[in-house]
This record gives structure tokens, sequence and C-alpha cells, in this order.
């Protein structure tokens, strides 16, 4: 297994029941591909740099996880169909 490092940008305006079942459902992305999350860390609202979609303010998780090399892909994929993302990066740690 591989370890990877998943951060992602919500929109703020989003509930916090939403965004709690955004994550169970990245959560269980990982775990149905035979992965496991080892730790998420909410960073909470924070000011972004420039302005994406309009919003000058977005909700940012921080979660690491170890799984095949499948499991970045089907993540990337649900980030993009899910309109609450507004940005994304999945990346391989370093060893």
């Amino acid at each position: 297994m591989r370890s990877y490092e998943f951060v992602c940008v919500l929109k703020p305006e989003i509930e916090e029941e939403r965004r709690n079942s955004l994550l169970e459902k990245f959560k269980s992305i990982i775990a149905n591909q035979k992965g496991e999350v080892t730790s998420v860390d909410e960073w909470g609202m924070r000011r972004l740099a420039y302005p994406i979609k309009k919003f000058n303010e977005g909700y940012y998780v921080f979660m690491e996880f170890n799984g095949e090399s499948q499991v970045p892909g089907e993540l990337e994929t649900a980030c993009k169909v899910t309109d609450e993302v507004l940005r994304y990066l999945i990346v391989k740690k370093g060893e």
C-alpha cells in the first residue's frame, strides 16, 4: 500500500451536516477500495489566495490515507462530480 495526502476546499456556504456527509463519502470511497484513512484534520474556514467560482473563502479539509494505486483515481472522480468541492489535491507521500 502507498501513503497519500488529500486536501480539499469546500464551499463556505454548506452546512455542517452536509460537510460531514461529504467527508464520510470520501472515507467510504477509500474504504471500499480496501484503503484506510489514517488521519483527518479539518483546518476550517480560510481565506483563499484568489477567488474561486466567486468565493473568497473556503472550508479546508486535510486527510491522510493508505491505499492501492486506484484509490486516488476514485477519489478524484468523486471530487469532480461533487458541486461543493471547489478545489482538491491528492499527492503520494515521499518515502
